[in-house]
């Protein structure tokens, strides 16, 4: 029996020694590497939260009372909590990839722009001429009878009779007649001859008698009874008032006559753009009766005045038209050159600039999938860049494209709230010595924080929403328990519930003072409370 009980202990340590390794070779095949299990787990979901940027977050799908979905968060997305990322977003680098974002450097650049403006082409007044006789008189015959007729300098306009004319020269004559007969008299006769003579000339000079016509006089002795007025300049009748016969009065404007060969175009540039426009600049002008034609021009004056109602400032551009092209009364296009030539200044992309209105926010990349959004001072902008003075350095990548898509996608709007009161506390630290911040302000300075209770519903208000609670103690605020008034995140939130029911509920501070519940669910297996 002995010899037999010590084969049988054998016999099982052998079957034992050799199925042991077996075994454990097979459990160890059998269950999965760990890599490969972490590779085949699905993405784990932390919650959802609320797709406008509000402190509100949900364990479950829901949506918004605008009717969006919330936006899960997968771990590994959760905001940053390293130091010094306070206000960072952060997001998965998947995602950017299918947001399309693209970042581009801020440089030095120079700013230089072009604004195409509308203007009119004018005459240029300095080459308009009225002829306006300095006497009384009549017109005789005119030469000139059309607007619109191209007259050359000294050509004559239309001949003219006048009485106090005729007399004028008739004294000039006489004097000079006498001037010569008195030449053995004595020399003070002579003089006063002379004198006299000199008189009458002037006043048929004064008259714009010709020195063709005032030679002819001294030559002939004999006045002529029409005087030719004839034309001071070359260019265009482009005004006509006399007609032969007419009577006319001193300073009446009878012609006018118009040199088309350089002309202006008066350009109507906005108030924001007058500042860049600099005398000397060169400028394009296309006109709609002459389509693939440019004309170039230069700026020659800014008129100092300003237009109320249009609230635009005149601009003067002179351009040579030597086939007279350019008539006036013309629409134009203008493109003005703004800022050539000036100093580069830090300048980036203007997509990259979130303005709200009341402040202009850039994201700047720190890291792969982490943005902060930091507030800039901006200034002139150009025609796709735009200047930042303050908040920026040259060289750091800001976000040109997507930036919406990341506010959607992220949680930037309480970024930039924490940003604004951080700010404020700087602020308040740095005054009086680093006195405390007020209360309001240290509020803002920190994140919503979720906190926990349990109660009963008191009361619902169905015109604003809101839900009173009798709930218990509250340990993370040390409250008491009382009864007391909460907004909702979501009017779906108090559907269906009624006063008495027992529920568990999450709520934040969104605002110093006003507290916002953000999930509210009635207790399984509990009976409504009688409510109080």
């Amino acid at each position: 029996m002995a010899v037999a009980a010590l084969a049988a202990a054998g016999f099982g340590g052998y079957l034992l020694g050799s199925r042991g390794p077996a075994s454990a070779d097979g459990e160890a095949a059998s269950a999965p590497s760990p890599a490969s299990g972490a590779a085949a787990a699905p993405r784990k979901i932390l919650y959802y939260r609320n797709p406008m940027g509000l402190p509100d977050t949900s364990p479950v799908p829901k949506k918004d009372p605008m009717g969006m979905d919330y936006i899960a968060v997968y771990a590994g997305e959760e905001p940053a909590a390293e130091p010094g990322a306070a206000g960072l977003v952060r997001i998965s680098t998947e995602k950017v990839q299918k947001l399309g974002v693209r970042t581009e450097a801020a440089a030095l650049r120079s700013l230089g722009r072009s604004v195409r403006v509308s203007g009119r082409v004018e005459p240029d007044e300095r080459r308009v001429a009225m002829i306006s006789p300095k006497f009384e008189g009549y017109v005789e015959r005119l030469h000139v009878n059309a607007t619109g007729q191209p007259v050359a300098r000294g050509q004559p306009l239309f001949e003219v009779y006048s009485p106090e004319l005729v007399s004028a020269q008739r004294e000039y004559a006489i004097a000079v007649q006498g001037a010569q007969a008195m030449k053995e008299a004595g020399s003070e006769a002579v003089a006063g001859m002379q004198q006299l003579a000199d008189s009458a000339l002037a006043r048929l000079r004064n008259w714009d008698l010709s020195a063709d016509d005032v030679a002819a006089l001294a030559q002939s002795g004999q006045p002529r009874r029409t005087v030719t007025m004839r034309s001071p300049v070359a260019g265009i009748v482009t005004e006509k008032k006399a007609f032969q016969g007419m009577r006319f009065m001193p300073g009446e404007a009878l012609y006018q006559v118009t040199d088309l060969s350089s002309v202006w175009v008066v350009a109507d540039v906005f108030e924001r753009d007058v500042g860049l426009v600099k005398t000397g600049a060169k400028a394009s002008v296309t006109l709609p009766a002459y389509p693939g034609q440019t004309f170039a021009g230069t700026i020659t004056y800014v008129y100092p005045t300003l237009k109320a109602e249009t609230r635009t400032a005149p601009v003067r551009i002179e351009l040579a038209n030597p086939r007279l092209l350019l008539k006036p009364a013309m629409f134009a296009q203008v493109d003005v050159q703004l800022g050539a030539g000036a100093a580069a200044v830090l300048t980036v992309p203007d997509s990259a600039v979130i303005d709200s209105g009341r402040r202009q926010i850039v994201l700047v990349q720190r890291g792969e999938g982490r943005f902060e959004p930091r507030e800039v001072r901006t200034g002139a902008r150009g025609d796709s860049l735009i200047e930042v003075l303050e908040g920026l350095k040259a060289g750091e990548e800001v976000v040109v494209a997507a930036n919406f898509l990341i506010d959607a996608e992220s949680n930037l709007r309480a970024a930039i709230g924490g940003l604004a009161a951080q700010a404020e506390a700087n602020a308040h630290a740095g005054q009086g010595g680093g006195a405390a911040p007020s209360a309001a302000s240290a509020a803002a300075a920190k994140p919503p924080v979720g906190h926990q209770g349990t109660g009963s519903v008191d009361s619902i208000d169905a015109k604003t929403g809101a839900v009173t609670l009798n709930h218990e103690a509250i340990a993370s605020l040390k409250w008491p328990a009382m009864t007391m008034e909460f907004a909702v995140a979501n009017p779906s939130l108090v559907a269906g519930l009624k006063p008495g029911t027992a529920v568990t509920f999450e709520f934040v501070e969104r605002q110093p003072g006003e507290w916002v519940i953000t999930r509210l669910t009635p207790k399984t297996g509990a009976k409504p409370a009688p409510a109080r």
